[in-house]
């Protein structure tokens, strides 16, 4: 929903009725993930994808006609083998879509789930997806301290509260089911989680003109981006435009001071641009025994042999070195800073969905990582 969350408040402050259809589990190679959200506002305007293109036409029909009858739907798309014509995925998955009228009377709580996705307020929506005609699209809303409103029973909301914030811990969304009244080992109710933790971080330590372009594409990922540096003259925001924050401070003492404070977590990326052993060594020695997403370092081969020989004496144990992305990114051949950052941001990706780097032309089997 973030995605398309400043439409759907805009609409629905002025009270009109909005159809919403969101992604709620896939199978195979499904092109958008669950939490993929797609509107058709009051004048007819869509907004969001749920499907890359595939079926929209067909979710289009379906979310006015849910905003005309009121009557909440669980919808299964995917690819027709015995006929060419229907409405399937070309792309051979399956997803299932909860299609609902959104308005200030169905969703009373959207305004204040929208404050909290702008000031960075972890949060998650749970709603009901399955199960009896008076439980479907009942919603309650999750903080680390609170909730808001009922799923229909105390003892489920309970349950689905503890679960929830499990997820919401990790930044993840996810299916949950109970019996109808909250049995954990029951059947009757699928619950649908979709969490809107704060973006994950992406620090960049060297303030040169290839970390302006990894700004750049990080901002483009989705990331926070923070790039640091001692050196007062070069850690300028005017430099790095692309960046959400600009910090001056030896980069060591940063990221031990973001880590104590609880700001840097496992999806977290670091990217070591500095090229200087004062700078990045005592940096990847924090770095690397951290539990973070990823860790690259730019540099040579050389420099890279001698990095790794720098962290040995350092103390860094083999296990802790095998972590290092160094020389950073995915050989594409790149030059100029926006091709490395392309490389790198590739190795990134690559690393959080299982990919391997290679051509998708010559890899058999299903092109979607789990």
């Amino acid at each position: 929903m973030r995605e398309v969350l400043n439409e759907l408040v805009a609409w629905w402050r002025t009270g009109q009725p909005v159809g919403m259809a969101t992604v709620v589990r896939t199978w195979r190679s499904a092109p958008r993930p669950p939490g993929a959200t797609m509107l058709v506002g009051p004048d007819g305007t869509a907004v969001g994808s749920v499907s890359g293109g595939c079926v929209e036409a067909a979710v289009y029909e379906l979310c006015r006609e849910v905003v005309a009858t009121g009557r909440t739907r669980v919808q299964r798309y995917g690819v027709s083998d015995d006929d060419a014509s229907a409405v399937g995925l070309t792309c051979g998955g399956v997803i299932e879509l909860l299609v609902e009228r959104v308005d200030p009377k169905t969703f009373p709580q959207l305004d204040e789930l929208a404050r909290s996705i702008g000031t960075g307020d972890p949060v998650a929506t749970v709603t009901c997806v399955d199960g009896p005609d008076d439980r479907v699209g009942r919603r309650l809303l999750v903080w680390g301290d609170r909730h808001s409103d009922s799923l229909g029973s105390a003892r489920l909301d309970d349950a689905a509260v503890d679960d929830a914030r499990g997820l919401l811990a990790a930044g993840s969304s996810g299916m949950l089911r109970y019996g109808l009244d909250g049995e954990r080992r029951g059947e009757g109710l699928t619950l649908f989680v979709a969490s809107y933790a704060p973006p994950a971080r992406m620090i960049v330590f060297g303030a040169i003109d290839f970390a302006a372009a990894v700004a750049r594409i990080g901002t483009f990922l989705g990331y926070h981006v923070t790039v640091c540096d001692a050196r007062p003259v070069f850690a300028t925001s005017k430099r790095f435009p692309g960046a959400d924050e600009v910090v001056v401070d030896w980069p060591h003492r940063y990221l031990r001071a973001e880590l104590d404070a609880g700001r840097v977590d496992a999806r977290t990326v670091v990217c070591v641009l500095t090229h200087d052993p004062k700078f990045d060594v005592p940096v990847l020695q924090v770095a690397l025994r951290a539990e973070l997403a990823y860790v690259g370092a730019m540099g040579s081969r050389r420099t890279h042999a001698d990095r790794l020989a720098r962290l040995r004496e350092a103390g860094l144990t083999d296990k802790e070195l095998e972590r290092l992305s160094s020389p950073i990114g995915l050989d594409l051949g790149a030059r100029t800073p926006e091709e490395t950052a392309v490389s790198i941001a590739a190795e990134i990706v690559a690393g959080r969905w299982g990919g391997s780097g290679a051509r998708l032309t010559s890899i058999a089997g299903r092109i979607h990582h789990d």
